[in-house]
């Protein structure tokens, strides 16, 4: 945005260049004017300002957020309204995001995402002993500096558990979040407290030792019921290589039952620490396929702390500190009638045939039909479908495609069938479910808008915005001359729409032409187009008369076609007035004469006063008339000599 449309809010803090977009709000890079420092601005969407429901949730985000000061969470430090709508003020974090790093450059390290799981989970330690959970823990909401510190951004949707002021903001059944991190409580629309965070943190573990999480489907809601009915592929069965006690943590926070997850994010950052030392942890590895007998139990909506609110049995991939229970009562064994001897031998004679007819079936089908040849189906969602394809081919499977439209860029793989990792036969069918873009979305016409009103209502519609400025005689400064996508038309929710900003009048740069004669220094600014020339006269020593001394603006400057262009002419030297030094004698006229900045020469001439000895008879030039300065004045100097007397006659 253009220096004379710059946004201040609160007269403090001024608005540069967006940096993304979340739920409910827009985020800004801006220059705290009071402290110069840089800081991220979050500003609502000025269509949920008038919400005030939207407001009330903005309001407590900052109050919650502003408390937690920590290492690896993003502070708040303002939070205010202005320009119709309200805004906080945080902490800039210069890095990159956890999720562009898993675009850009596939799977973490395990140490490394141990490591970073570390200090996420030291982050949510510190946010809920201060009763904040943070209900949307994502890739995206995790920040990594170039030096790798880790910090936990947008409690977007996160309030102080202890608040319930407000009913509609607290009700049981208010399903918030990001559905690919959902917990199975976050699903159902319960209660959550600091063990559904866990569970996120789970996915995003898995996520970034895996390459992808572990449920995805065409819609939220069929996400939602995944985390609630099925259980995640274990990460050593898509990449045998991963250390097993890694496994257990990432499976122990993906408990469906919260009992059988850590305790608190302290325990989750402590395991973690064990497994990056070499020490035995808590979790215990998976020994056999997971097994989750809660995954379908129904579970009351629980409190923060409530450790008795579970209503489903035991969940989880290991020990889960419930004990082993009989379903059956212990019945006495009831006698078995008796059979003679007869009955029992013919009993196992007939055994006998069945057996050895069932062996020659059995032998006689593998002779006639060969044995069905399988494979592990690739894992292939989230990636391109040339690339998906490729390697579903390569593993001896035939590949069908349907394309549906979906929030995931096009021709992305949102989905497959068979699962990934299931087993199938070598040559039988894979059916990928691949993204066509977003549904096309009307496009607002913004034309004749501020470059500030136009990207809001364009990111309010969820699309990118690319400025460019435009030089423009006829548009304002500062408003969109035009946009490409046209107004009223359509496009994919999430396209980049280019705005051309009119940036004022054309400028060029004032020419140089000091030192030249008046006539070629008009030319040259002629020739750039710069016709309105005046001119002044300026004594000069150094430049010619008649020669350009200076210009005002400036060579190099830019500037207008129609500014006013001065060239500074040179009147040559500054002239200087003769003394008058007629009477005075030579060293006194010669002082007032050098003093003048005049040179003096002198020629004698006999007078016949004594008195008139030395002293200046006439000058040259006269006095009172001007002269360059270094000029000479000529003084004729008088000479006195006695005449000689004629000789006397008597003496001959």
């Amino acid at each position: 945005m253009s220096q004379q449309n710059q946004v201040i809010f609160n007269g403090r803090y001024e608005l540069h260049r967006r940096l993304g977009r979340g739920g409910m709000a827009e985020v800004y890079l801006a220059r705290d004017q009071l402290l110069d420092r840089p800081v991220a601005v979050k500003v609502l969407f000025p269509a949920l300002a008038t919400d005030a429901g939207f407001v009330e949730r903005f309001r407590r985000e900052a109050q919650a957020a502003a408390n937690l000061q920590h290492p690896n969470i993003v502070s708040v430090f303002d939070w205010g309204e202005a320009n119709g709508t309200y805004f906080i003020v945080m902490e800039y974090v210069e890095g990159h995001t956890l999720a562009d790093t898993i675009r850009d450059e596939g799977r973490v390290h395990p140490d490394r995402a141990a490591e970073i799981t570390a200090d996420i989970a030291a982050a949510l330690g510190f946010a809920h002993k201060n009763r904040v959970v943070h209900r949307d823990v994502k890739p995206g909401n995790v920040l990594i500096t170039p030096d790798g510190d880790v910090k936990v951004a947008d409690f977007g949707i996160a309030r102080a558990l202890s608040d319930s002021s407000d009913q509609n903001l607290t009700k049981t059944g208010s399903v918030m979040g990001t559905a690919t991190y959902f917990s199975p409580e976050q699903a159902r629309g319960a209660q959550v407290d600091p063990r559904s965070d866990l569970y996120s943190l789970g996915i995003v573990l898995y996520e970034m030792t895996t390459g992808h999480p572990p449920f995805s489907g065409d819609s939220a809601v069929a996400i939602a019921y995944k985390h609630v009915q099925e259980n995640p592929v274990p990460p050593r069965r898509i990449d045998p290589s991963l250390p097993e006690t890694l496994e257990a943590i990432t499976l122990k926070c993906l408990a469906k039952n919260p009992a059988n997850r850590y305790p608190s994010a302290q325990d989750l950052r402590a395991d973690l620490r064990r497994y990056l030392d070499g020490s035995r942890i808590m979790a215990e590895p998976v020994l056999a396929p997971p097994v989750d007998p809660g995954a379908t139990g129904m579970m009351a909506p629980t409190g923060y702390g409530d450790q008795t609110a579970l209503v489903a049995g035991p969940v989880g991939y290991q020990g889960d500190g419930y004990g082993d229970y009989d379903e059956y009562d212990d019945y006495e064994d009831e006698e078995e009638p008796k059979r003679s001897k007869w009955f029992l031998a013919a009993l196992i004679l007939l055994l006998l045939v069945l057996a050895g007819l069932l062996f020659l079936f059995v032998n006689n089908m593998n002779e006639s039909e060969p044995p069905v040849e399988t494979e592990t189906v690739p894992g292939v969602v989230g990636q391109d479908l040339t690339v998906a394809q490729a390697a579903i081919e390569e593993a001896g499977f035939e590949v069908n495609t349907k394309f549906e439209a979906a929030e995931a860029p096009q021709n992305q793989v949102t989905a497959q069938d068979p699962a990934p990792a299931e087993k199938a036969e070598v040559g039988s069918t894979v059916t990928l479910t691949v993204s066509q873009g977003p549904a096309p979305v009307t496009v607002p016409d913004v034309v004749g808008m501020t470059e500030l009103e136009a990207n809001q209502a364009l990111v309010a519609e969820g699309f990118l915005v690319t400025p460019v400025q435009v030089e423009d005689d006829e548009v304002e400064e500062g408003r969109v001359i035009s946009q490409d996508p046209a107004g009223n038309g359509q496009a994919p929710s999430g396209a980049t729409i280019t705005i051309n900003v009119s940036a004022g009048r054309g400028t060029v740069a004032v020419p140089n032409v000091d030192g030249a004669p008046e006539a070629d220094a008009r030319a040259a600014l002629q020739g750039v187009g710069l016709t309105n020339i005046t001119t002044q006269q300026q004594a000069s020593g150094d430049i010619p008369a008649g020669n350009v001394i200076s210009t005002n603006p400036s060579a190099g400057t830019e500037v207008t076609p129609d500014q006013t262009i001065t060239l500074v002419i040179s009147s040559g030297p500054d002239q200087v007035q003769v003394p008058s030094v007629q009477g005075l004698s030579e060293e006194n006229a010669r002082t007032l004469i050098e003093t003048a900045g005049l040179a003096m020469a002198t020629s004698d001439q006999q007078v016949l006063n004594p008195g008139q000895d030395g002293q200046v008879l006439s000058q040259s030039p006269g006095a009172g008339s001007q002269a360059n300065p270094g000029d000479t004045v000529t003084v004729v100097i008088g000479r006195f000599r006695e005449p000689e007397l004629p000789p006397d006659p008597g003496e001959e």
